[in-house]
């Protein structure tokens, strides 16, 4: 509706026709019409030219972290839910009081940087009804597919995966090591009480293969990067062991652990965090495993919530269609927020726009990267 009452406003479509060489914008309906019968892996090159013209540009370097690795964050999202309103595209799950509820989830990705508000989203992977019944089988599957698709078309990129505990399985970790991939995945001590139980055992021991040490810090800055009236000393407190049993089912499967505490002496208050990886911890790459560890969030805040509160609509239903609507507005909607981090990241005409208003529309920024890209 808003796209249609555009349409008759001159200096929208004059900025449409100017820029995209569009001689006559189609009316909303014919859009959705045109938009279900292209095929989805018919939009992944958008994703890949883009990505290419960053490498070339080098654009991409500031966003390595870990040993020159980029941090490559996973993650799976529901996008739509409904009892009533479905198409053949959606996934089906029984509620308790036995009614079929209708829903689509897709598996994201981005390159994150742990001291750069600035995420590279790659192109989404659908999870699909052929997935699996569960959560875990679910994301399991569609990853598979990713990460089949993310080596064919980046085979070289030196990537390390950063995921929740949903990954931390035998299966999971074994198809990551197939591509190429180096990984850093959260483990929880309800949830993989078997490592925790090595750990615990080790230091009944009094084993030298667990490592503790502690750094204090002093913080200037808040994390919106502005000076503290009053400075906090934080400590951080890291507990690791390498070489440990995934879990009793796959104790072939070693993995190195990482145990890390966030004590604030001022608030008295202290969170607690811990992760496996295939990269060897020591004292000196602790500190920034850790921070590549607790960055899984950008892919929380700095992408999911951003495309779902700030303009983007994620979660709004722009219309299931027969045949590949949905998931087709799902990439592209993620692939105007790649060209919109694009321009934050390099454009300097962009950045000096984004300090005088965070408010843009969309059509603005459209045809502003849609200009500097062409």
């Amino acid at each position: 509706m808003e796209f249609d009452d555009k349409r008759d406003v001159a200096e929208e479509m004059d900025n449409i026709k100017a820029v995209y060489n569009v001689e006559k914008v189609p009316c909303d309906s014919q859009l959705r019409d045109i938009l279900d019968d292209v095929d989805p892996k018919d939009l992944r090159p958008c994703f890949t030219k883009l990505f290419a013209r960053l490498q070339r540009g080098k654009v991409l370097e500031p966003m390595t972290y870990f040993d020159d690795y980029y941090l490559l964050n996973l993650d799976g999202i529901e996008v739509y839910n409904s009892e009533n309103v479905f198409s053949e595209t959606c996934l089906r799950r029984k509620r308790r009081n036995n009614a079929v509820e209708y829903y689509q989830q897709f598996i994201g990705a981005v390159i994150v940087h742990p001291e750069r508000k600035e995420v590279i989203p790659l192109c989404p992977e659908m999870i699909i009804k052929q997935d699996g019944n569960d959560k875990n089988d679910c994301e399991h599957n569609a990853a598979k597919r990713f990460l089949k698709k993310f080596r064919n078309e980046h085979p070289h990129l030196k990537t390390i995966i950063v995921e929740d505990a949903l990954a931390a399985n035998a299966p999971h970790i074994k198809e990551l090591k197939k591509h190429n991939c180096r990984y850093i995945i959260g483990v929880k001590p309800k949830g993989n009480k078997f490592i925790f139980s090595q750990i615990e055992r080790a230091m009944d021991e009094n084993s030298n293969k667990v490592i503790e040490f502690e750094i204090k810090e002093t913080v200037t800055l808040n994390p919106q990067g502005k000076k503290r009236k009053k400075p906090k000393t934080v400590t951080h407190k890291f507990r690791f062991m390498n070489d440990i049993s995934l879990n009793e089912s796959n104790q072939d499967v070693k993995v190195n652990f990482l145990e890390y505490w966030e004590i604030d002496e001022q608030k008295k208050k202290t969170k607690h965090f811990s992760w496996i990886s295939d990269i060897k911890i020591t004292k000196d790459n602790a500190y920034k495993m850790m921070r590549s560890g607790r960055a899984r969030w950008k892919i929380e805040n700095e992408t999911f919530n951003t495309l779902t509160n700030q303009g983007y609509n994620l979660k709004h239903n722009y219309g299931l269609g027969k045949k590949n609507l949905s998931t087709n507005f799902i990439s592209l909607m993620i692939l105007a927020f790649l060209v919109d981090q694009i321009q934050q990241l390099c454009s300097p005409l962009f950045q000096a726009a984004l300090k005088k208003t965070y408010l843009f529309s969309s059509c603005i920024i459209v045809s502003l990267a849609g200009f500097l890209i062409l």
